[in-house]
């Protein structure tokens, strides 16, 4: 392998352990790029959506991936996406609604994690923020996001000040 091109893995950016099982072969050599698949990637509910994913996030073009129910944007990848990861249960992280689909957001250093909430099975989404923006990415897959059907919401905080207190 040419110097230059050796392949760095998103392992080496340090990233949240529910992260760090995605490798990337971020090579200028290597057109196909390597995600590990998840846990239920050969979910049948995983279909829809895949082939309803966008052709660019931004000015990010989709890529070719090695493995089931995963995609890639950009070259090196700016976005990555595996359907069939654990479905998120209730949290205290900051949950958003971007076009009707709900995601928990776990801001990382410098990779942030976005899941789908409520859908199953889940999607996660590894985006750097420096890349590319949250919103863009959020606003780009919500029609795809939206294939796999909703079976809960996020709840706020105003939605939390109505709940009976049991006095």
């Amino acid at each position: 392998m040419h110097p230059l091109r050796t392949p760095v893995t998103i392992s080496s950016l340090r990233l949240p352990a529910t992260a760090a099982a995605v490798v990337l072969a971020l090579s200028a050599c290597a057109p196909t790029v390597d995600v590990s698949p998840a846990k239920d990637a050969a979910n049948p509910a995983c279909a829809p959506m895949m082939v309803a994913l966008p052709d660019t996030m931004g000015d990010a073009g989709l890529r070719k991936t090695n493995s089931q129910a995963t995609a890639a944007w950009g070259d090196p990848s700016k976005v990555i996406l595996r359907c069939g990861v654990n479905v998120p249960g209730p949290t205290t992280d900051r949950c958003v609604s971007v076009n009707g689909i709900d995601w928990v957001i776990k801001e990382g250093d410098p990779v942030w994690t976005l899941t789908t909430f409520g859908r199953e099975p889940a999607t996660e989404i590894l985006m750097d923020p420096d890349q590319i923006s949250s919103a863009t990415v959020l606003a780009e897959l919500s029609a795809a996001a939206r294939k796999i059907k909703a079976n809960r919401n996020c709840v706020g905080q105003e939605e939390l000040q109505n709940l009976p207190t049991g006095q």
